[in-house]
């Protein structure tokens, strides 16, 4: 399996198609892996470990179909080879409940989703500076 800088799971495809732009935007030479559902990322994240490779940072939106995002939060951070990526929870939701509920599974950030593509640019390039340079145990 090819080596992954940014596993997002989203079941909106538009939006998908969107930060995959943006990333494509921000630097060409990230990675990016796309999953639409809870449980297809557990099983792909799971086979990474067969592999020995990991994505450097997990893109989750919060309401997805079948394994909610909380869930999939939660089930990712009960896996010990995963436990150094950063879970940031991408969402449309401003819910302070959410919020707290993020945090409390493990979350290391909750950030709502932006409108138009320029802000969206600029929240993902501010996300990447400073998980991939300030966290350099993040390769």
């Amino acid at each position: 399996m090819d080596k992954v800088d940014i596993f997002l799971v989203e079941d909106n495809e538009d939006f998908s198609y969107l930060i995959e732009k943006a990333i494509d935007h921000i630097d060409k030479e990230l990675s990016l892996k796309i999953v639409d559902n809870g449980l297809t990322a557990l099983e792909v994240l799971m086979h990474y470990e067969q592999e020995g490779t990991r994505p450097r940072i997990i893109l989750l939106d919060l309401n997805l179909p079948g394994l909610s995002g909380l869930d999939l939060l939660r089930e990712i951070k009960g896996i010990e080879y995963l436990k150094q990526v950063p879970i940031i929870l991408f969402t449309t939701s401003d819910n302070p409940k959410d919020v707290r509920a993020a945090t409390e599974y493990g979350a290391n950030a909750y950030v709502t989703k932006p409108h138009g593509y320029v802000a969206l640019i600029d929240c993902l390039r501010s996300l990447f500076n400073f998980w991939f340079t300030h966290h350099t145990t993040i390769k």
